[in-house]
């Protein structure tokens, strides 16, 4: 089945249009000297020097200091994800005490919710008729539950969780290592186990084990390191679009576990992605983000860093990286204003909103 009209069958870009694409790459750009990284931590050197980061129409200026939290509040690690609720409240995950931080629009910090779990993974926003929530995926929780599924308001409360099910076949507790979670247009939850087998697990809209698909390996329909999930809505039939992190892919599945085609190959580690209209924004843990269009071709580059010695380096620290460049692009997010907020991996925190240039 092909869902869509592409450059090569089944939506798969060879390697020599994919380096084309990439030779014309646009690197972020600096008016004036190097300045330190615009971070949401405490004390971050702001800087009034313009940067911008794409190429083209997705030519992006980067929001200097944008994130700040109050005085004396900790940032913590930055290996998660970004949303925002139908306000325009942006949610930043966080490997610490803080838990969700949440943002005004304007970046004004909010409220922490969700503080009992301090490392959430994933985020997926849902509107379910009048009522919001976040589907959210937990590394570290309550001294009794590490990697589980938590549903909760945009407050913070707790509707749903779900663990490893029986039917797995798990024998020990570190099999089960989840990395991301979607809703499907039945209800149905998703959930990827990333760090574990890379198996995708379905279950009922109340949390009722169903199937599972997928598991380890580098043939089509198998993954290594199933680490994102997102609902594709782009073409007539909506599919489940899958970050196969270590293949360097990106895979369509529909709802009922069959493999569709891989969507482009030869990326720089896919971690999330996030749709505007037709297009989609793809964060890659070695120091880029991808903007695809309909055809899943490439067509913009934002934050390319140069300096392979920073690429999916957790340590580094966000000062050495220049505004406009990301390290390791981890969770990523793109607004209805077309703006986009992306986290880097990064043991300290780094978060950056870019803002679409207007011509």
């Amino acid at each position: 089945m092909n869902p869509k009209q592409s450059r090569a069958e089944n939506g798969v870009i060879d390697r020599r249009s994919f380096l084309a694409v990439t030779g014309v790459a646009a690197l972020a750009t600096v008016a004036g000297p190097r300045a330190r990284a615009a971070t949401a931590l405490p004390g971050a050197e702001e800087t009034t020097m313009k940067v911008q980061t794409g190429n083209g129409e997705w030519t992006y200026d980067v929001v200097s200091g944008w994130g700040q939290l109050p005085a004396g509040t900790a940032f913590g690690g930055t290996h998660g994800a970004i949303t925002t609720d139908q306000n325009g409240n942006v949610y930043v995950s966080t490997q610490s005490e803080t838990g969700i931080l949440v943002y005004s629009p304007d970046g004004v910090f909010k409220t922490s919710i969700a503080k009992e779990y301090p490392e959430v993974h994933s985020i997926f926003h849902a509107q379910e008729g009048a009522d919001e929530y976040l589907y959210t995926t937990v590394q570290k929780g309550t001294p009794r539950e590490n990697w589980l599924f938590v549903k909760m308001k945009t407050d913070g409360t707790v509707v749903q969780k779900i663990t490893a099910p029986p039917q797995a076949g798990f024998k020990a507790p570190n099999e089960w290592r989840i990395t991301a979670a979607v809703t499907g247009p039945d209800g149905s939850i998703f959930i990827a186990n990333g760090y574990g087998d890379s198996r995708i697990f379905r279950f009922d809209k109340n949390g009722e084990y169903r199937a599972s698909y997928g598991g380890k390996g580098t043939t089509e329909g198998l993954f290594n390191c199933s680490h994102g999930l997102a609902v594709d809505a782009r073409y007539d039939q909506p599919l489940l679009l899958v970050c196969d992190r270590e293949n360097r892919r990106l895979c369509h599945f529909d709802f009922d576990g069959k493999y569709v085609g891989t969507v482009t190959q030869h990326m720089r580690r896919p971690c999330q992605v996030s749709f505007h209209g037709d297009d989609a924004v793809v964060s890659e843990l070695e120091g880029r983000v991808t903007i695809l269009d309909r055809d899943n071709v490439p067509v913009a580059f934002l934050g390319d860093n140069p300096q392979k010695t920073q690429w999916a380096n957790y340590q580094v620290p966000p000062a050495d990286v220049a505004p406009g460049l990301f390290s390791a692009a981890h969770g990523c997010y793109i607004d209805q204003q077309a703006n986009i907020y992306v986290s880097d991996w990064n043991r300290t925190g780094r978060v950056t909103k870019l803002v679409r240039t207007r011509t």
